[in-house]
C-alpha cells in the first residue's frame, strides 16, 4: 500500500532556511568548499529515517523509515513524500538503486530482501532464510548480483534473476555492517563488532571472503566506500578515523577526524572522488581532500542529528538525520561567476 504526503512550503520554513545558509567549515581548501551548502527536508514524526539512495530518475530520493516500517520518497521540490508499507514486523535499515531503477530494501526486522518497483511500488520479497540476521546494507556486483549483509553474522547474495538467495556464516562472528562494490565490480563489506575489511565472492555455490584488518587495532570499521580507482574507504566508527585501502598496492593508510571525541559513522566518495564523513561525536558531516589531506566540517542543523548513512550523485551528497527526522542534502557544486 502507497500513502502520499505533501509538506508545502517547507523550504521557507525558519529551518529550513537556516539550514539552507551558508555553513562555515574548520578549514577552506583549495577548490572552495567553503560554498557547500546543507538543506533539510522533514520527514513524519517517528520515521527515524535510517539509509537513502537517490532516485534513478535523478530528482527524487528514497529512504528507509525504520521505526515505522516504510520505504518513503521525497520529491525534493515540492517536498511531497509518498510512502511505501513493507509489512508487518518490518524494519528496514538499508536502501539502494539498482541497475533495474527499482529500490532494494534490506529488511532487519522483516529478515528479507525486498524490491520496490520504481513505476508501481509493487514489492516483492526475497526471504533470506535466516531468522534474526538483523539484515543491514546491500550492493550489486558487476554481474547485477545483490549482496547484503547482517549485523548478526551473516552475509548473503541474491541473484535477482533466479530468485535464489544462499547465506553464509560471517568470519569472527557479529559484525558485518557497510558494504559497497568497486568499479570493477568486486564486493567488499566491513565488520564493525569484528574490525576488519573483507572481500566477497562466490565460489562452488557458495561464499568465500577474505579479510584484512586496518592498521587500528580494534577501529571499529563499520561503512566502506569506493573511489573511482578502486581503492576502499572506510568509517572506523571506534577510533574515529577515516582509512583507505588500496587493493594494488595493498597499503593502507588512516587519518583522524577532527574534534576533540569523533565517532566516524558512514563514508561516501563523490563524484569528483572527494570524501565525505558522518561524525557523531562531533555532530557533524566532514568533507576530505585526499589529495591536501584535509578535512571541511560541516555543522548538522538538528542537535543529535545522527546522519548514519551517506549517498549521492552529481553535486549532491544525501543522508538522513535519523535523530531529527529530517532527509540532508549537501549541495556540492560551487556556483559559476
Amino acid at each position: 500500500m502507497t500513502q502520499r504526503l505533501t509538506r508545502r512550503g517547507i523550504l521557507a520554513s525558519p529551518a529550513a532556511l537556516a539550514a539552507s545558509a551558508l555553513l562555515p567549515a574548520t578549514r577552506a581548501a583549495a577548490n572552495g568548499p567553503e560554498c557547500v551548502k546543507l538543506e533539510v527536508f522533514p520527514v513524519p514524526a517517528g520515521d527515524h529515517p535510517h539509509d537513502v539512495a537517490p532516485a534513478a530518475d535523478g530528482k527524487r530520493v528514497w529512504y528507509t523509515a525504520q521505526h515505522t516500517g516504510a520505504l518513503g520518497l521525497l520529491d525534493p521540490f515540492t517536498g511531497s513524500i509518498e510512502r511505501v508499507e513493507l509489512g508487518d514486523g518490518s524494519a528496514p535499515h538499508g536502501v539502494i538503486v539498482g541497475p533495474d531503477g527499482a529500490a532494494w530494501v534490506t529488511d532487519g526486522g522483516r529478515d528479507e530482501i525486498q524490491r520496490v518497483d520504481a513505476e508501481s511500488r509493487e514489492v516483492t520479497r526475497f526471504p533470506s532464510g535466516r531468522a534474526n540476521g538483523n539484515l543491514n546494507t546491500a550492493a550489486f556486483d558487476g554481474d547485477g548480483v545483490l549482496w547484503f549483509t547482517g549485523q548478526n553474522g551473516v552475509l548473503g547474495r541474491l541473484d535477482p534473476k533466479l530468485g535464489d538467495v544462499v547465506t553464509a556464516d560471517a568470519p569472527r562472528g557479529q559484525g558485518p555492517y557497510g558494504i559497497c562494490a568497486t568499479p570493477a565490480g568486486d564486493v567488499w563489506f566491513v565488520s564493525l563488532a569484528g574490525s576488519y575489511l573483507g572481500q566477497l565472492q562466490f565460489r562452488d555455490g557458495g561464499i568465500t571472503t577474505s579479510e584484512l584488518d586496518p592498521p587500528s587495532s580494534g577501529a571499529g570499521t563499520r561503512r566502506v566506500w569506493s573511489d573511482s580507482k578502486g581503492r576502499l574507504w572506510i568509517a572506523e566508527w571506534n577510533a574515529g578515523q577515516v582509512g583507505v585501502y588500496d587493493p594494488g598496492s595493498e597499503k593502507w593508510q588512516e587519518w583522524k577526524l577532527p574534534g576533540d571525541a569523533p565517532q566516524a559513522y558512514a563514508v561516501f566518495v563523490d563524484d569528483v572522488d572527494i570524501v565525505w564523513i558522518t561524525d557523531f561525536g562531533g555532530n557533524a558531516i566532514a568533507r576530505f581532500d585526499p589529495e591536501t589531506e584535509q578535512f571541511d566540517v560541516y555543522p548538522l542543523p538538528h542537535a543529535s542529528g545522527k546522519v548514519r548513512q551517506l549517498l549521492g550523485r552529481p553535486g549532491e551528497v544525501w543522508g538522513a538525520e535519523s535523530g531529527a527526522d529530517h532527509l540532508i542534502v549537501a549541495q556540492t557544486v560551487c556556483p559559476g561567476p
